[in-house]
């Protein structure tokens, strides 16, 4: 049975640390794919204009397509290159909920992030992505400092 690795990537360079530990274990695994997912945050609750709405789909579109091409794509052809098992995807959601979702949904043995770069108030009031995976996640969270 093939062991699934989750990674969150965001295009930084602390993403790019979470993907050499994953690499790393994928190593001492053996037998295991690693599952790229770059989260585009989108909140319910944020305001949007009668014009943003409408625009909504295309933008969308279009953060998707971006960043498939800018983070994705590139760390899929680095994986392959060197002979890793790899599939990536982009999605739209609050970060903590869909790495879990895809985690369970993909029956992973673990979820793979770099620590969050966010700070000041809004991590104060709301947490950080990362903090609330980690309480919340269904299965183990590695954090890459």
């Amino acid at each position: 049975m093939t062991t699934k690795l989750i990674v969150g990537l965001d295009g930084s360079e602390p993403g790019d640390r979470a993907l050499e530990h994953a690499k790393c274990l994928s190593k001492l695994i053996g037998n295991c794919t690693i599952e790229l997912v770059y989260i585009i945050e989108w909140s319910p609750y944020s305001f949007q204009t009668a014009e943003e709405n409408a625009m909504r789909h295309k933008r969308r579109d279009q953060e998707i397509k971006t960043a498939t091409e800018r983070v994705i794509a590139p760390a899929l052809a680095a994986l392959n290159s060197d002979g890793f098992s790899a599939n990536g995807r982009v999605l739209h959601g609050d970060a903590a909920e869909i790495l879990n979702s895809v985690a369970t949904k993909d029956k992973a043995e673990q979820i793979i992030v770099a620590r969050s770069k966010e700070s000041g108030f809004a991590a104060k009031l709301f947490g950080s992505v990362t903090a609330k995976l980690v309480m919340s996640a269904s299965v183990p969270v590695t954090v890459v400092n």
